[in-house]
């Protein structure tokens, strides 16, 4: 009897054994349950890696490569475009992307006309009372037409960070030449990279505004065409003043503008040796100008 006792004893003690192990088999599977049912379900349009991964690929300006060195080491990325803020200066040194022929055969976006400190400088960027009553134009550095394929990518550019203090008769005359030429050349050659930023030493022409906003005294535009058949690029610099020259009278090598600016353009997108070649040769010869543009420019937008 003792042996049979013993081994009843046992099997009753396995059996709650195997209860126990079940019923908390049970409450688990209960608990993961109400947690998945009641979790909430992601929204994809506020949720920016979805949104990253749904964006078409043509769309998004993720490499690097083409961008140049940062001299203040505050680079904010947008989408659509990469600037390098000057914070003494209160405007980028440089803002750079790439131009494309589909882009602007797309259908134009209106233009939102609502200038704004970018919320993407940390040390915080110009204001629009800054420009008001200073005689100075707020002038684009990533034109708004450039990007005008997308309303966040136009929206984007009247953030004050893209914007810098240009004279007027500069503003609506020869630089919205080179901006318009800009433009034709890229649906020509399919593909640009664009840098763009203002000439900052030396104090530039004075300050505006509450932030002390510096006016530069040139500003500088760099085209690269990195087609397999003909690469080519062509750099501009500009007096921020009234213009009767012709446009190809501003070329320069861009070893200029990095001498002028302490900035590397294009350090990580080519060989070094075809970096050599293309910065060191203001050969504008590639690049067909307009004589149309500078009549236009000369006899009319001078004027106005």
């Amino acid at each position: 009897m003792a042996n049979y006792r013993r081994n009843q004893s046992s099997g009753s003690g396995n059996a709650v054994k195997v209860g126990l192990f079940a019923a908390l088999i049970t409450a688990l599977i209960a608990v993961y349950n109400f947690f998945t049912n009641s979790a909430p379900v992601s929204d994809p349009s506020t949720n920016p890696i979805t949104e990253e991964v749904s964006t078409p690929r043509e769309e998004i300006d993720d490499d690097a490569n083409y961008l140049p060195t940062s001299t203040t080491g505050d680079v904010v990325r947008h989408k659509y475009y990469t600037l390098s803020y000057s914070e003494n200066d209160e405007q980028a040194e440089w803002v750079a992307y790439v131009l494309t022929r589909k882009r602007l055969q797309m259908e134009w976006q209106d233009r939102p006309d609502l200038f704004e400190s970018d919320p993407l400088v940390r040390t915080g960027s110009a204001t629009l009372s800054d420009y008001r009553g200073s005689g100075y134009d707020r002038g684009h550095l990533a034109p708004a037409a450039d990007m005008a394929f997308n309303t966040t990518a136009i929206t984007e550019t009247f953030y004050l960070s893209n914007i810098s203090p240009q004279v007027r008769d500069f503003n609506h005359g020869v630089w919205k030449e080179l901006e318009e030429l800009s433009r034709d050349w890229a649906i020509k050659f399919n593909k640009l990279y664009v840098v763009t930023g203002p000439i900052l030493k030396d104090g530039g022409k004075g300050e505006i505004g509450a932030n002390r906003v510096t006016v530069p005294t040139a500003y500088y535009k760099i085209l690269l065409d990195l087609s397999e058949t003909n690469p080519k690029a062509i750099a501009f610099i500009v007096p921020n003043e009234v213009s009767y020259d012709p446009l190809f009278k501003y070329t320069v090598s861009i070893d200029e503008v990095e001498k002028q600016t302490g900035i590397n353009f294009y350090p990580r997108l080519m060989s070094r040796e075809l970096e050599r070649e293309l910065e060191s040769n203001p050969n504008h010869d590639l690049w067909p100008f307009s004589k149309k543009k500078f009549d236009l420019r000369v006899n009319k937008w001078n004027k106005e």
